[in-house]
This record gives C-alpha cells, structure tokens and sequence, in this order.
C-alpha cells in the first residue's frame, strides 16, 4: 500500500491565503466510488481523501480536487552538459537547463539527490512556465531536463512548461525512473523529445523492494513499452549497478535481453557506477571490472551502444561505429573531445551512418555547467 500522508489543512476563511501552498488543480486523477480520488501520476496510484497528500509529497486532495501543490515551485535551476543526464545519443554538446520540484515517488536509500527528493514538503522559487523558458534561452541552452526529482510526480507543470518550450524551439528532455502510467506516458507527444529511464540493480526485485520501496520493476517496463508504441520520444536506457546488492550479472543479462527485444539493437544502456551517498555510505564504489562484465552481456545481447558512466577516461565512455569498430565519438567525463563522423552522422571510417539525433552543438566548447536557482 503506497505511504498517504494525513495532511489535514485547516480551514481558510473566505478571502484569505491558505496556509499552504495550494499550487494548481491538475489532470491526473480519477473519482473512486467510494468517494476517494487516485492519482494516476505514477504506477503507486495513491488512493487519497480530501486534505490527504500522496506519496511523493506534492500531490493531495484541497476541495475535492487533486492538486499539484508544487505546480509553479521549482527548487532549483542549473545549465547542465546533456550528456550528464546520461543522454548521448541526442543532440550531443547541447546545454540543458535543467530544474525539479521537492518531492518523489521512490524512495532510493543512495539519492544522491536525497536533499530534493525526499523533502516532503513543497518549497522552492515561484515561477510561471514562460519564466523558464525565458532562463533557458537567456542561457544560450538548447532544451530543458526535468531531473534530479521524478518529474512524472509534477507531469502537468512539465507539460506546460514543455509546450512553451517546444513552440519556442526548445526540447524537452525526462530522467526518469519510469515508474509512470499511461495515462501520463498519454501527455508525452505535446511536448517531450527525450528520456533517459534509470533502472537501479537492473530492476531486480529484491534490489527495488529493499533499497527503492517499490514491489517490483514492473510498472517501469510497461511505461517503455507504451512509449516504443505510441510516441516518438528518443529513449535511453540506464542501469545503476551497486555492488554487493545490486550488481546481479544474470539480472543484468534479463534487462539487457528485454532492451533489445522491446526497444532495439540501437537503443543505448548506461551501467552507471555507483558511489556511497545517502544511506548507504557503508557501500563502496562500484568495481570497475564489474561496470565491464555488465557491458558485455549487453553487448552479448545484441546492443550495439553500450557504455559505462562515472568513469572518466573509461574506453567505453567513447561511441565506436558498430560497423567497423572505429572510434567515432571521443568523450571525456560528459565533454566531447573528438568527433569523427561527417554532416550527416557517417563514420569518417566506413561511411556507417550512426544512430545520433543532431550533430555536434556549438556550445559543445562552452561552460555548461553553472547554478542558476536555488532554494536552500
């Protein structure tokens, strides 16, 4: 049964502020016969009576409605590399502006972005969705990231900032745990253009349950299939590999055998070090041999872009053509440092045309990375 807060607000006399922020009426919920509403923001589907808040800490019932009380709240802001997210098979240099909410719908014991996260209580800069657009473009960046939270939990505040975004020629990028619905995977295609999905332990369920709060990975497969099927958002795909408890090799070779059933030979995977962070600073950094052994069975599968991440200056931080084994992209960290393919993504080697969406970004040499907001 997912966590419900009995967030009971007092009563407001007509005319006056309420003692909370209220936020907006949003779209993701429906009525339950027994008079409760259900979020269908994320795959908990919070079941909540009036003045209840949900799981994730910034959804709840105010007057009968569901409202999303951090619509217009964001908590903080900062220009981004795109290929921190990770994503690196689109629009590679580009600057990201990148901003979340408080608040989640998981419940990770190693956040790294715990501070966020696991705030449950709606705090942050107040800023209407043109405002952010406005940040992006005064800062040169190329499209926004909604990240460092789960950014389904605040979908319709995405949603509004992405349309505006769009329309001003701006992408739109999710990270996401992909523990959605698809009644959210549904408001994808007006605006969304990328997403990178994090799997932790390669979403073996004794991992999830323990270290995530979640019963299973489930909900994360189905949201990517419903996205292969009907939207046209470039996907990545990332797996956090934490040793000791999540670092199952035969998990591993599950999720990379589903990811090139379902999705593909040429979608990319990340297997992510992990370091201690959070509540498990008793965890060491992920061995590099094991990052390795990960990549491999990928590429045993059949994937053709497998990488590992957290590791400067590793080999497989590079791309290599599939078709001749040359490098074609060479990175550093999330710099690019070497780019060897022709206007049309073509290995200089063979003429292979890689599957990269855009060439190298101009701003690929600039500074990408600088605060923009923040709300202690």
């Amino acid at each position: 049964m997912p966590f419900i807060e009995e967030r009971m607000h007092p009563e407001t006399a007509a005319g006056e502020k309420a003692p909370f922020p209220i936020g907006k009426p949003v779209s993701l919920w429906k009525q339950l016969p027994d008079g409760r509403i259900m979020c269908t923001a994320c795959a908990r589907y919070c079941r909540l009576k009036d003045g209840q808040t949900g799981f994730c800490g910034i959804r709840g019932v105010h007057e009968g409605k569901l409202h999303l009380y951090a619509y217009g709240r964001v908590i903080t802001g900062h220009v981004d590399p795109i290929e921190k997210k990770p994503v690196i098979h689109y629009r590679p240099g580009s600057k990201i502006f990148s901003i979340a909410t408080t608040g989640c719908n998981w419940m990770c014991q190693y956040c790294q972005n715990f501070d966020i996260s696991q705030r449950r209580r709606v705090e942050g800069t107040e800023v209407e969705p043109a405002d952010v657009v406005r940040m992006t473009q005064e800062h040169g960046c190329q499209g926004i990231a909604y990240t460092y939270n789960e950014p389904s939990i605040f979908m319709e505040f995405a949603h509004d900032i992405g349309v505006l975004a769009r329309k001003a020629g701006l992408v739109n990028i999710f990270v996401s745990n992909g523990y959605s619905t698809p009644d959210a995977v549904a408001m994808m295609p007006d605006f969304l253009d990328c997403i990178t999905v994090d799997f932790k332990g390669s979403g073996e369920k004794s991992f999830v349950r323990r270290y995530i709060r979640v019963p299973d990975a489930e909900p994360i497969f189905q949201t990517l299939l419903e996205m292969k099927r009907k939207t046209k958002v470039h996907i990545e795909v990332t797996d956090l590999v934490v040793p000791q408890v999540g670092d199952d090799i035969e998990a591993a070779r599950r999720l990379s055998n589903w990811v090139m059933d379902n999705l593909g030979p040429d979608t990319v995977i990340h297997f992510l070090r992990f370091h201690p962070d959070y509540r498990m600073m008793d965890i060491p950094s992920t061995p590099v041999k094991t990052l390795e052994k990960h990549c491999s069975v990928a590429k045993e599968a059949g994937l053709r872009f497998v990488y590992i991440g957290n590791v400067p200056g590793h080999p497989l931080e590079h791309t290599y053509c599939p078709e001749c084994g040359t490098m074609a992209v060479r990175r550093m960290g999330f710099d690019i440092v070497g780019w060897y393919l022709d206007e049309k993504n073509g290995c200089k080697s063979c003429g292979y045309q890689l599957p990269i969406v855009g060439t190298l970004e101009k701003t690929a040499g600039e500074d990408r990375f600088y605060s923009v907001l923040h709300h202690g």
